[in-house]
């Protein structure tokens, strides 16, 4: 039997709050297969199997009570073996979704016995439909569309807009009318992030202070100070900056977009994430991570990049194998990144296995950034604001586009040598976007 635990999800988290099972006992499980949702101070993250097994019993139910990270959840059983779920059994003891009552239909025996894929319960959670009463319009397996169709009918019949069990749990703590609530999906379907950030229970107690009223963005500012603390504390930080004349890159950037959709361009993020992905494949010594007093360096790049969440504070989710992707799938990927992180949409894996972080202020109009380097990671850097700035090219002053990069990187692993070395070796690709 393996025991499946609470993973932690970042260098902050030491406990999270189980929201939901997006499998049954029974369920055959793939390695990266989504299994439950936990939400942390950084918001709701979709966490993943890591082993191919069947699940065996579910441990803990969803509820509001925080659990330790390494709390065993779940056991598994491994593929091989071949002693079966006895499921009526593992049904009572699993937890019951905290969902929305579809039309009522008999249960029958095929009905309550009929297996959901993983997809098609998760999809069922997410729009508040209750897996035991879905019939398949044709028969046979449950389909997406049979999940939608079930949906609609319970938000018809009930006359409420359809919402995830989070984002209407979190209305009603904060006291928030979902009628009033304008969607942001095109389905419309109202997540959390749609929620307005403040609003009073009471309509009376909207102008005198409420004692336990708290910034939703307040609890992940803790955890963020609580790592930078460590980090400055513990970690030997040195800084580096530069200039790098992206005269050629935006040359590059605007005849590769001149042609494309405005969905399909490349932004300058990509080039430059894409640039300090390939640079990285030259300094492992930057790419890794410091573990009980020792560093690890990482072969793959898995590139964390900070992204600014609409509540307030931040995440800063991997994109993996960063170094083997083009501009063109970097772009792809930073936009998913973006959009999912600001959705509360994030993989465990996502959240864990970054390697080294980017971050930039740019957008906000700052012209450099020093940042701080996330534990256990030993390396970061930054991006300012991409600006046209005067410079002498050829004994002439001119007008280039430019950004000020920064490192900031750790004394117990690499020097600023070394650390100078690198900077030039992002500078040189950008100097040949053509070739990235």
């Amino acid at each position: 039997m393996i025991e499946y635990t609470l993973p932690s999800l970042g260098a902050d988290m030491d406990e999270g709050m189980l929201v939901a099972w997006l499998v049954a006992p029974g369920d055959a499980v793939e390695r990266g297969q989504v299994v439950a949702e936990v939400e942390t101070d950084k918001g709701i993250i979709e966490v993943e199997c890591w082993e191919d097994a069947y699940v065996d019993r579910l441990l803990i139910d969803p509820s509001s009570t925080k659990i330790s990270v390494g709390t065993p959840i779940a056991l598994l059983r491994p593929l091989d073996e071949s002693v079966p779920v006895d499921r009526t059994a593992a049904r009572a003891a699993e937890p019951a979704q905290p969902v929305v009552a579809t039309a009522p239909v008999e249960k029958t025996s095929a009905a309550v016995e009929r297996r959901l894929s993983p997809p098609i319960r998760h999809l069922a959670h997410e729009l508040g439909v209750d897996v035991d009463r879905l019939v398949p319009v044709q028969g046979g397996e449950v389909t997406r569309e049979d999940v939608r169709r079930a949906s609609e009918r319970s938000a018809v019949r009930v006359g409420r807009p359809r919402v995830t069990p989070r984002a209407r749990r979190d209305a009603i703590e904060r006291g928030i009318d979902l009628g009033k609530v304008a969607p942001s999906r095109a389905d419309g379907l109202i997540v959390t992030a749609d929620l307005p950030i403040v609003a009073p229970l009471l309509a009376e107690a909207a102008n005198r202070p409420r004692a336990d009223a708290q910034d939703p963005g307040q609890a992940m500012r803790r955890a963020i100070a609580r790592t930078m603390e460590r980090s400055k504390r513990e970690i030997p930080h040195y800084y580096l900056g530069t200039q790098i004349d992206l005269a050629e890159a935006m040359r590059w950037l605007d005849g590769t977009n001149v042609d494309r959709s405005l969905t399909k361009r490349i932004l300058p993020a990509a080039l430059l994430l894409r640039a300090v992905a390939t640079a990285l494949r030259e300094f492992p010594d930057l790419n890794g991570h410091w573990i009980d007093g020792a560093f690890s360096p990482i072969e793959s790049v898995h590139l964390g990049v900070a992204v600014s969440l609409r509540t307030g504070g931040l995440v800063a989710p991997a994109i993996a194998n960063a170094d083997e992707r083009s501009v063109d799938e970097m772009m792809v990927s930073l936009t998913d990144l973006v959009a999912r992180a600001r959705s509360g949409r994030l993989r465990s894996s996502e959240m864990s296995e970054a390697t080294v972080t980017v971050t930039s202020l740019g957008e906000r109009g700052v012209d450099t950034v020093f940042p701080i380097i996330v534990p256990p990671q030993v390396a970061m850097i930054g991006f300012g604001r991409i600006a046209e700035r005067p410079v002498v090219v050829d004994g002439s002053v001119v007008a280039h586009t430019v950004v000020d990069a920064s490192l900031t990187a750790d004394h117990r692993v690499t020097d600023g040598h070394r650390g100078g070395l690198f900077l030039l070796a992002v500078d040189r690709l950008l100097q040949e976007p053509e070739n990235l």
